[in-house]
């Protein structure tokens, strides 16, 4: 992207990206295409094989518990009562990836429904079928959207996006940078969760001092 812009390093099935999801809305709102988004995925779990343990589960809970009190946003945990359930987060970001491919609003939008998909629905975002409603949801065509989901490509490029967390140094999600400033430099803007009025805050000094 050339000017200012703001890289947004996050997973669909982080529960506190859940909760900054509304902070993303808010930005998208106040500033449009005036400080663009690009979305990347982070690779929370991605690659895992294991069924989820009851032990696992209850630790994930106490999280959704303090996101809620921090960002108010609902949860339900019957998803990881499903047998077998795999915490599988790269099918999921694949999809946001590919949703990219149509435009980085499109992945936002893409991103926010997988994870009220997840975790307010109780709908298994580690599957294709639900994969696809949530794209037909945006008005992508399916069957297309799957077939390029499932390619070699799509997998490539979503672990391309990890390994450009990695060498972000960037360590949780969500993570927010902001940048280039007249050097070039990328700024944090957040890492981990904050307020709205937090962020917004950081985001207005920022751009007071590049109009400065």
């Amino acid at each position: 992207m050339d000017g200012p812009h703001l890289i947004y390093f996050s997973d669909p099935m982080c529960s506190w990206c859940y909760g900054f999801s509304p902070v993303i809305e808010d930005i998208r709102r106040g500033y449009g295409n005036a400080l663009p988004v690009r979305v990347v995925m982070g690779g929370l779990r991605p690659g895992t094989t294991t069924p989820m343990k009851p032990e696992a589960r209850r630790e994930i809970v106490g999280h959704w518990t303090h996101v809620t009190e921090a960002a108010g946003v609902p949860f339900d945990p019957a998803i990881l009562d499903r047998d077998g359930f795999i915490y599988d987060t790269d099918p999921a970001a694949r999809a946001v990836v590919v949703a990219r491919r149509h435009g980085q609003d499109v992945a936002i939008r893409y991103l926010a429904a997988a994870q009220r998909a997840f975790y307010a629905e109780n709908r298994d975002i580690t599957t294709p079928q639900v994969l696809g409603e949530l794209a037909s949801d945006l008005g992508l065509d399916p069957e297309a959207f799957l077939a390029a989901w499932a390619a070699e490509d799509a997998k490539q490029e979503t672990w391309g996006d990890y390994a450009l967390s990695q060498r972000a140094g960037v360590t949780g999600f969500p993570t927010l940078v902001g940048g280039p400033n007249d050097q070039g430099v990328y700024g944090v803007v957040t890492r981990g969760y904050a307020s709205g009025d937090q962020v917004m805050g950081v985001i207005r000094s920022w751009i007071s001092s590049i109009a400065a």
